[in-house]
């Protein structure tokens, strides 16, 4: 196929070729939108699960018991949900059985997670999610409006300012098994907001790459499966951009 490339890892022209058969049902970009809106809510349900765990147990000073309540959920939902992805990544024609497992068990992850940062920092995550839906939504509209245009150099920037964040955040995670803390990334300072908002227009901007990607690999005939595979992608950037909007609205109401 003709494909060009994306920063998320996931979506790469490699998978999107394997197995293709011509006159076999493909997949097509509504399809795959589709496919993105349930495994949304499978997030979703998953998150009112733990969600519900963590504030059953709230009394409104951060209990010690709030936390044990979630925690072996965010354990399942954290590390269930990265073999998944492994698991979606080598075997794509499993896609329609493994990520939807995937969007349940990172529903488990990002509830206990959105609960604790509730208990602290109240509307946090109605903002967050807010803001996620409208980024998306943005993103989507400027795409297909083709504002944003996604040339080989603006796929290459954005390529590149991925891997940095990435490796960025490497990094700070051996250097903590050592005793070194990188508190630039996560205190309250101006550049500690100015690194988070950053990384959350370089997020909203892979955005726009996947939306690419699937298009050109719908319009090339790649199978109809490949769609559940095309929302699991699509399903990594948006909980990455979650997780940042989260992170930044955090440090902001540390400011206030």
């Amino acid at each position: 196929m003709d494909l060009v490339k994306s920063s998320n890892p996931v979506l790469s022209e490699k998978m999107f070729s394997r197995d293709q058969v011509y006159g076999q049902e493909t997949m097509t970009l509504n399809g795959t939108m589709n496919k993105t809106g349930l495994m949304l809510l499978l997030v979703v349900l998953g998150a009112v699960f733990t969600w519900g765990k963590f504030f059953n147990a709230f009394n409104g000073e951060f209990p010690q018991e709030a936390i044990s309540a979630v925690t072996p959920w965010l354990l399942i939902g954290g590390i269930g949900g990265f073999i998944m992805a492994l698991v979606t990544s080598f075997r794509p024609k499993s896609a329609g059985i493994t990520a939807p497992i995937y969007a349940l068990l990172q529903g488990l992850f990002l509830g206990g997670i959105s609960a604790m940062m509730e208990g602290t920092y109240t509307g946090i995550v109605m903002r967050a999610v807010a803001l996620t839906l409208a980024v998306f939504v943005v993103m989507l509209l400027l795409y297909r409006s083709q504002v944003i245009k996604v040339t080989d150099k603006f796929r290459m920037i954005i390529f590149a300012a991925t891997g940095g964040i990435a490796l960025l955040y490497l990094v700070s995670f051996v250097a903590g098994f050592f005793g070194a803390s990188f508190t630039f990334l996560h205190d309250s300072s101006t550049l500690s907001i100015g690194i988070s908002l950053v990384v959350v227009a370089v997020a909203a901007l892979n955005l726009t790459l996947d939306f690419n990607f699937i298009e050109r690999a719908s319009a090339s005939g790649a199978p109809k499966y490949m769609e559940w595979f095309g929302a699991f992608g699509l399903m990594v950037t948006l909980i990455w951009l979650y997780l940042e909007l989260l992170r930044l609205l955090s440090k902001l109401a540390r400011r206030e």
